[in-house]
């Protein structure tokens, strides 16, 4: 099945290299060509040194124009930035108009779950996602050599969204995609535990503190709302890459002979 491959950045959340899973024909995913991670804001000159070193190229970001101006990337000389949010929405604090989500939040411990089911049915839906989705593959289409890292916030949904599209596309069976997608959870127990703290030390109650947790977190119910919709509403992922996302079948060997071993 293959193991995640931690890239070791001590100022960036979740950030891993999808390579040397097991893709089409037996192929590994090549290393050093495709990394998932959280934001970047806050990236050391050590570990921008280190993206350097394994030849990073292209650096996007699937967050939403408002998350950016709050929060934007630090830029790294000699790499292309591309912003292609995922979402139009802000998807921090809950999105929307957190004050009223916060609000739920104290009240109904299943507010956060039952809001993450939603995002994900969007994410895989709306037009605007499904054409950032194409986009994204057309950058890696063309790029011939080098890293492209892509990242959301945290690196867990709208990062792991993509990343199953890609993983998918390449071979990589749905298990192994699933398991690379919940790995997230690892990955990010400090982080959580440290927000839960702060809200604890500030008064919240243990229903919101509880949705917290959700929204910090990935679960397999996320995932399979996105592929059950896929698979109820476009007829399978093959079909949806092919239709909706207008990728073709030469347009994802071109993908496989890009990011695979060679045969």
């Amino acid at each position: 099945m293959g193991k995640p491959v931690i890239l070791p950045l001590k100022t960036v959340r979740n950030p891993r290299d999808l390579g040397g899973y097991i893709g089409a024909d037996g192929r590994k995913v090549l290393p050093n060509r495709l990394f998932r991670t959280g934001n970047i804001s806050k990236i050391s000159e050590e570990d921008a040194e280190r993206l350097h070193s394994y030849g990073l190229k292209k650096i996007i970001d699937l967050r939403s124009h408002h998350e950016v101006e709050k929060c934007p990337d630090r830029k790294i000389e000699g790499v292309e930035h591309l912003q292609m949010p995922l979402s139009c929405e802000d998807n921090t604090k809950g999105g929307g108009d957190y004050k009223k989500n916060f609000e739920r939040y104290r009240e109904d411990q299943y507010a956060g779950f039952s809001m993450m089911c939603k995002r994900y049915y969007a994410h895989v839906t709306k037009p605007h996602a499904q054409k950032t989705i194409h986009d994204i593959l057309e950058v890696l289409l063309n790029t011939k050599e080098g890293a492209v890292l892509y990242h959301c916030s945290e690196g867990k949904d709208r990062t792991g969204i993509v990343t199953m599209i890609i993983l998918y596309i390449l071979g990589v069976d749905l298990e192994t995609i699933r398991q690379d997608y919940l790995f997230s959870n690892g990955m990010l127990d400090d982080y959580r535990a440290r927000r839960d703290k702060y809200f604890k030390e500030n008064g919240e109650n243990l229903k919101f503190r509880a949705n917290m947790r959700i929204l910090g977190s990935v679960q397999d119910a996320f995932l399979d709302t996105a592929l059950i919709t896929i698979e109820e509403e476009y007829g399978g992922l093959d079909n949806y890459i092919e239709k909706q996302l207008k990728i073709s079948s030469e347009m994802q060997e071109a993908l496989r002979e890009l990011y695979l071993e060679k045969k």
